[in-house]
C-alpha cells in the first residue's frame, strides 16, 4: 500500500517564512518536576509547591491556563486559532474537523476558524486524505482492523465519505483475509482446552469486533480449528 503522507511540515501558515516545528508545547516545561529547590532538610522544614513568581500558587485564571497551553493569552482571535492548530498539530495529523472541533471548544468565531483552517490546508498542514492513508495503513497493519471498522473510524474523526471508499479501498478482500487468518493463528493457542463451541465463538467474536464479515470470520475460524484436528462437519457452515 502507498501511503500518502506529503505533510508540509514545516510551513508557516500564516503566509511567510518556515515554521520551526517543536511548537508551543514544552516550551516552558519545569524540568525539575512540580517542587520547588528547597528540599526538606535536616531541620525538618517543609517543602513548598512551586506556583510561579516568587513561589506563589497559580492564581487558575483563563488568561494562565491558555499560555500553559500554548495560546496566546487575548487578543487577535486568528492569532488564537493559529496557536492553538500548531499546539494540536505537534507531532499528530489531525483532520479538519478534529481541529474545528477545538476551535469551536475554544470560542473562537466560526468564520475567524474557517479562514486558518482553510490556510492550513493550502499549506498543506491539515491534509485529509494523507490523514485517512496513514490511519488505513496503520490501523490495519498494527491493529489488525478491516475495513469496515476503519471506515467507521474515519467517519467519526470527520474524514469526508469519497476519501474514506478511497483509503479504505486500498485494502483487497484477499489482503484482508489473510489478515484474519493471521489474528486466528496468533489468537488459537490461547483457546486451547475450550471445548470447541466455545473457540469457534471466542475467535470468530475477536474477527467481528475489529471489523470483519460475519461470513468470513466463520469461514477462517472453521479452517483453523479443523487444521488443529477439530471435527467441524456438524457447524453447518459448508456455504459460508
Amino acid at each position: 500500500m502507498t501511503r500518502r503522507t506529503d505533510w508540509a511540515e514545516h510551513t508557516d501558515p500564516s503566509g511567510g517564512g518556515h515554521w520551526s516545528g517543536g511548537g508551543p508545547e514544552g516550551a516552558g516545561a519545569d524540568a525539575d518536576g512540580p517542587w520547588s529547590g528547597d528540599q526538606e532538610g535536616r531541620g525538618g522544614r517543609r517543602r513548598r509547591r512551586r506556583g510561579g513568581f516568587g513561589g506563589h500558587q497559580d492564581s487558575g485564571s483563563p488568561s494562565s491556563s491558555r499560555a500553559e497551553n500554548g495560546e496566546p493569552p487575548s487578543g487577535d482571535p486568528a492569532e488564537r486559532a493559529r496557536g492553538i492548530c500548531l499546539r494540536l498539530l505537534t507531532g499528530t495529523p489531525r483532520t479538519r474537523k478534529q481541529l474545528a472541533d477545538a476551535l469551536r471548544k475554544r470560542d473562537i468565531p466560526d468564520d475567524v476558524a474557517d479562514e486558518v483552517l482553510s490556510r492550513f490546508e493550502e499549506v498543506g498542514l491539515i491534509n485529509d486524505e494523507a490523514f485517512a492513508d496513514a490511519w488505513v495503513e496503520s490501523r490495519h497493519h498494527g491493529r489488525g482492523l478491516a475495513r469496515r471498522a476503519l471506515a467507521r473510524e474515519l467517519r467519526t474523526k470527520g474524514v469526508d465519505a469519497t476519501l474514506i471508499d478511497e483509503a479504505v479501498g486500498q485494502l483487497d478482500a484477499e489482503q484482508e483475509e489473510a489478515t484474519a487468518r493471521e489474528l486466528v493463528a496468533r489468537k488459537l493457542r490461547s483457546t486451547r482446552g475450550l471445548d470447541r463451541d466455545k473457540r469457534l465463538r471466542r475467535l470468530a467474536g475477536m474477527l467481528a469486533r475489529k471489523g470483519y464479515p460475519e461470513g468470513m470470520a466463520l469461514r477462517v475460524v472453521r479452517e483453523a480449528l479443523e487444521h488443529e484436528g477439530e471435527d467441524t462437519e456438524d457447524l453447518g457452515y459448508e456455504g459460508l
